[in-house]
């Protein structure tokens, strides 16, 4: 007979590790090249000893003369508070006990939820590693009618979604909680669920966010590339190797590529070993192998993907990936430093399935506490401003 405790126990013992290997390794090939490890947390927090440059105490000299002056490592301290990755099944009091006589029934129940539950954490931490951690999805382009917004792009928002919309200025949630019921994608139209939304209460350029995500999501990509003062606490401005390479070109070709890759290793000593993009740049690289005659090598990457190469580096496109962008990484400087592995939150009792407070319904909540850094900025590339295909 299938009861609570039987569901927490497959919860534990059955799903948690495949869970947790699918969100580690399966979101997409980016993310299972970086290494995750518990290592610099401290607390809430992760605080890391970054070595820039080169030793100092390298000289010549007489053959009795004076020894150079020790010089050692440079290191500069980066700190992130980590951030709180969460994700929540809900199955009603009603299923529970419809499948109490069906343990296959039942089974089939809990797959199908944590299904759902993979495929929205794939489609959200996928996208936040091109974040820049503010929790940004799109910006509000103008409000068509009173439940339906434009936006200026709608390549982070899907179906179901929960969203807030925040005001740019001030930062205050103007509308919240509201979920996505539509998206006419060729129109940038989305359509929201609940009330009449009050045209004053949002404009142009405000901010939409998932639920409550407003500066708490992963500092993705958008941070490393982006042009704040300040990256893992330090300023940019008075650490210049926290400046990574960055090249506008609106054609891609070979020589554009091996630019960027020759800058990495003369100036930071770094070997790019993955590339990212867009789909329309991707198709643009293609298009431009093609035209050259040039044979496309397609390559097996670490979680059963595929690829196309650039002289043995995979270049691989993502949804999430800005357009007209190409990244040039060298994925062993980013590490995902995490209080633990994925967990189930558990209530003092142990208990990790419980009920909803005034509802016949009951939750169990995946967390994980983490986020990701990049030791070495200046040894990773972008190139922006591609003509797309």
């Amino acid at each position: 007979m299938v009861t609570l405790t039987t569901a927490e126990n497959a919860l534990k013992t059955l799903y948690l590790g495949v869970v947790a290997n699918q969100l580690n390794t399966g979101i997409n090939p980016l993310l299972a090249r970086f290494n995750q490890t518990t290592s610099d947390v401290w607390g809430k927090e992760i605080r890391k000893l970054a070595p820039f440059g080169i030793n100092g105490g390298i000289g010549a000299g007489t053959e009795d003369g004076t020894l150079p002056t020790p010089a050692q490592n440079n290191y500069a301290q980066f700190v992130l508070e980590l951030k709180n990755l969460y994700g929540t099944i809900e199955i009603s009091d009603k299923a529970i006990r419809a499948s109490q006589n069906s343990s296959g029934a039942f089974v089939n129940l809990l797959n199908a939820e944590m299904e759902g539950l993979i495929k929205a954490s794939k489609f959200n931490f996928g996208r936040m590693l091109f974040g820049d951690g503010t929790g940004t999805l799109t910006t509000i382009q103008l409000q068509s009618d009173n439940t339906v917004i434009k936006v200026n792009d709608v390549r982070n928002l899907m179906e179901g979604m929960v969203i807030d919309i925040v005001d740019a200025a001030t930062g205050a949630i103007n509308v919240a909680g509201r979920r996505i019921t539509y998206i006419d994608r060729a129109n940038r139209l989305v359509g929201l669920s609940g009330a009449n939304i009050d045209s004053s209460s949002i404009a142009e350029f405000d901010i939409v966010t998932v639920q409550g995500s407003l500066m708490k999501e992963l500092t993705g990509l958008g941070a490393l590339f982006g042009n704040s003062e300040k990256l893992y606490g330090l300023v940019r401005a008075d650490n210049q190797w926290l400046n990574p390479y960055k090249k506008t070109s609106a054609e891609l070709t070979d020589v554009v590529i091996q630019t960027a890759i020759d800058n990495l290793e003369e100036v930071a000593g770094s070997n790019a070993d993955f590339i990212v993009c867009s789909s329309g740049v991707k198709r643009a690289y293609q298009n431009y192998l093609v035209t050259n005659r040039t044979n496309i090598d397609v390559m097996n990457l670490q979680g059963g993907y595929k690829a196309i190469s650039y002289n043995g580096i995979p270049v691989v496109s993502d949804r999430f990936a800005p357009k007209g962008t190409m990244y040039i990484l060298n994925t062993s400087d980013f590490h995902l430093h995490q209080l633990c592995d994925w967990r189930w939150l558990e209530g003092d009792d142990g208990r990790v399935i419980k009920q909803v407070a005034g509802r016949p319904v009951y939750t169990a909540t995946l967390v994980k506490y983490a986020d990701l850094i990049c030791d070495r900025p200046i040894g990773q590339g972008m190139i922006s401003g591609i003509t797309e295909q």
